[in-house]
């Protein structure tokens, strides 16, 4: 029997706002906004499109109350004016049209505060900072060209200045946030959050380790929480007791010692709820010069990560909680049912899938398109880009790239059955047009089945796509080639070539011994393709149990595979993999996991391109911590029999030991067919990898932009 999600889907309340459900859009930053801070044609159709989609609550995220003063970002919204009222009082409104409410999260950005270091002016603060984003690893993990984008504003700043605040400073910010309030309730919003986490300036004054004041706003937990509890006695004061009002505190501190604990969060909860909070939206935070903060606070990528929080802290205040992190629907269901939390907010699934809550309604889990947690979407905010997600490619572009249908369909034929053919496929069949998908292999999925294998979310999206295309009209063609000749028998008007990129194997000397693995020999061996290509790197014994596996479908399961290689994997206990970019990093990941003993050698010097940045930063720990052996700037590398060679920067020669080595570089685009079939006088467009390596947000952004077009 299908899950009903009665528990999720059941109308709420917070003070005296009902809610359709219990579903809330994760305030995030968008970069959306247009100039001087104004809710815009683009932002308003960003939101709308998530209360079209049923979310009960749509937060808007940072949105700046002294704007530009204290604002975060260059595109950050706002209602520090009455300027900013007509465009979130348009949004209100198409909002509560499509039966959502619309909160707003008020920020005063502190100590990140960019638009105040790029225009001079001091930070506010409790007291100066000891620690910053330049005192961990993160600065390590952005590569050249990244770091130069993201510390450019930083090098035209000069010097950064403090402003420790004053009883004065604390009073005036005080009225600040009460009159935003005032003019948000008067715009129609329905709530107001107070961002009192992720280094913000309220959560500078309860975090310890800056927050060393001596005076009724420092020492003890008590008076850290005074700001806050000031700001609530005056907002509530300001808009009236009808209008809900809460905090988004941090539960705790990851990575980092001395910061907020989770008694401290519930100390503050607790004293909120006595000033007048309505609710209470809990999130974490770590060390904030961390890269792996981002993915752990923030956006944790651990499952249900701040759950036994929330529930200690609703115990404790006495009002309802909120909560993200990673909940799947149906453990977010059994959480409200069981009394640990009230409400759940979704940021990344809801940008993955807007109408996720509709579906759920709609009993169609199956249908809701699936967040890969490949962090696309967080890292843009490092480099002042608009939010994208790399699985839906209408995300932030909601105008642009919505499917209308065309006046005169064609047939179109799409070549090619992984992420790039199957997406385009899927929206020209959406548009009107009938389409014939043609794909060589037996399978859909194209390499991101191999992907699946070392990083399981991959699946998800090609799981994802098989389901959409079998109930889109599309006629799938397996085990076929495209040829002229096929093409024209089936009267084609337009032809997408989406075949994926060629993997030759790159000039390396050794390259040919059998014990070295090139990227198309580890994806026929852990699928069971083409096993006989492996006669010289494999034994019988091995090509015969992946051959059964192959005849019995199991490799064709990635699941079955991940869990398979944990007690049995053809490779010795010593693996060198040479190519620290994407692939490179989730093979050694995944080796490390199963006992091997992995050493990574790049002539690059930084590792792990392809990974978005805030991901990049997980990996990048996550292989230290399993004992992975990262050299880069390795140069002059030679494969030899049970080892490898190379040259160090310094210029001194160095060997490893190795019993396997995996060549994960060398892919390039491949437009081969293309060519052909242009010359045979098609029309032909091209998609995702064989224009050049994308993965899948490439691939993704490829076909909606392509399918635009035809």
């Amino acid at each position: 029997m299908a899950q009903s999600f009665a528990h999720l889907l059941k109308p709420g309340r917070i003070g005296a706002m009902e809610l359709r459900n219990r579903i809330f859009m994760t305030p995030m930053g968008s970069n959306l906004a247009d100039e001087d801070g104004v809710t815009g044609d683009r932002l308003r159709a960003y939101y709308v499109e998530r209360a079209k989609g049923g979310t009960a609550l749509i937060t808007m995220g940072s949105v700046s109350i002294g704007y530009p003063e204290g604002s975060g970002n260059w595109r950050n919204e706002a209602i520090a004016d009455d300027r900013h009222i007509p465009g979130i009082r348009a949004l209100a409104d198409e909002l509560h049209s499509h039966g959502a409410k619309l909160a707003v999260q008020l920020q005063h950005a502190g100590l990140v505060a960019m638009n105040d270091m790029r225009d001079g002016r001091p930070l506010w603060t409790p007291s100066e900072p000891l620690i910053g984003k330049d005192s961990g690893d993160m600065m390590d993990g952005f590569l050249e060209e990244e770091y130069r984008i993201f510390t450019a504003p930083m090098a035209a700043m000069g010097e950064i200045r403090y402003r420790v605040m004053t009883a004065q400073d604390i009073e005036e910010l005080v009225q600040m946030f009460a009159s935003a309030a005032v003019r948000a309730v008067s715009a129609g919003v329905d709530a107001i959050e107070l961002h009192a986490g992720h280094g913000y300036l309220i959560s500078s004054f309860l975090n310890p380790l800056i927050n060393r004041r001596t005076d009724d706003y420092g020492g003890s937990i008590e008076n850290r929480a005074r700001l806050l509890c000031d700001i609530i006695r005056g907002v509530k004061k300001a808009v009236g007791s009808n209008v809900p009002v809460w905090p988004r505190l941090d539960s705790q501190h990851f990575l980092i010692d001395g910061g907020v604990t989770v008694e401290d969060a519930i100390v503050t909860a607790r004293l909120a709820a006595e000033a007048g909070a309505d609710a209470i939206h809990v999130t974490a935070d770590g060390h904030p010069g961390r890269g792996a903060t981002y993915s752990t606070g923030h956006a944790t990528d651990n499952r249900n990560a701040f759950v036994p929080a929330a529930a200690r802290i609703r115990a404790a205040a006495g009002v309802p909680v909120i909560c993200p992190g990673r909940i799947e629907p149906a453990d977010a269901d059994r959480f409200i049912a069981d009394g640990k939390l009230d409400f759940v907010t979704m940021g990344r699934k809801l940008l993955a899938d807007p109408h996720l809550p509709a579906k759920l309604a709609a009993g169609k889990p199956e249908s809701v398109r699936p967040c890969i947690y490949c962090y696309t979407c967080i890292s843009q905010i490092f480099f002042s880009r608009p939010v994208k997600c790399a699985v839906n490619a209408e995300t932030g572009f909601e105008r642009e790239r919505a499917l209308t249908s065309v006046e005169k369909p064609k047939h179109v034929a799409v070549v090619g059955g992984g992420p790039a053919g199957m997406e385009t496929a899927r929206r020209l069949a959406k548009k009107g047009h009938r389409v014939t998908l043609l794909e060589m292999s037996n399978r859909l999925g194209g390499t991101a089945r191999f992907a699946s294998i070392a990083y399981a979310p991959n699946q998800g999206i090609v799981d994802w796509l098989k389901h959409e295309l079998a109930g889109s009209g599309v006629a799938i063609r397996l085990g076929t080639r495209a040829t002229p000749e096929l093409l024209r028998s089936l009267n084609i008007d337009e032809v997408v070539v989406a075949t994926g990129a060629k993997r030759a194997m790159p000039p390396i000397p050794g390259a040919d011994l059998p014990h070295v693995f090139s990227g198309d020999d580890m994806r026929r061996l852990m699928l069971g393709l083409d096993l006989d290509t492996l006669t010289d790197k494999t034994d019988w014994t091995t090509r015969t149990a992946m051959k059964l596996g192959a005849l019995t479908g199991l490799t064709a399961r990635p699941a079955f595979i991940r869990a398979a290689s944990e007690y049995w994997m053809p490779f010795g206990g010593r693996v060198a993999i040479i190519g620290g970019e994407l692939v490179g990093l989730e093979l050694a990941e995944f080796l490390a996991k199963r006992g091997r003993k992995v050493t990574v050698l790049d002539d690059a010097a930084k590792f792990g391109a392809g990974l978005q940045v805030v991901r990049r930063w997980r990996v990048l720990d996550e292989i230290r911590e399993l004992g992975v052996t990262l050299l880069p700037e390795a140069h002059d590398v030679e494969i030899l029999e049970g080892q490898v060679r190379y040259t160090n920067p310094n210029g001194q020669q160095r060997t490893i030991a190795a019993d396997q080595v995996i060549v994960a570089k060398g892919a390039t685009g491949d437009e081969s067919l293309a060519d052909e079939l242009r010359a045979a006088g098609f029309t032909v467009h091209t998609a995702g990898d064989c224009t050049g390596v994308g993965y899948i947000e490439g691939a993704m952004h490829d076909a909606a932009e392509l399918a635009g077009r035809i």
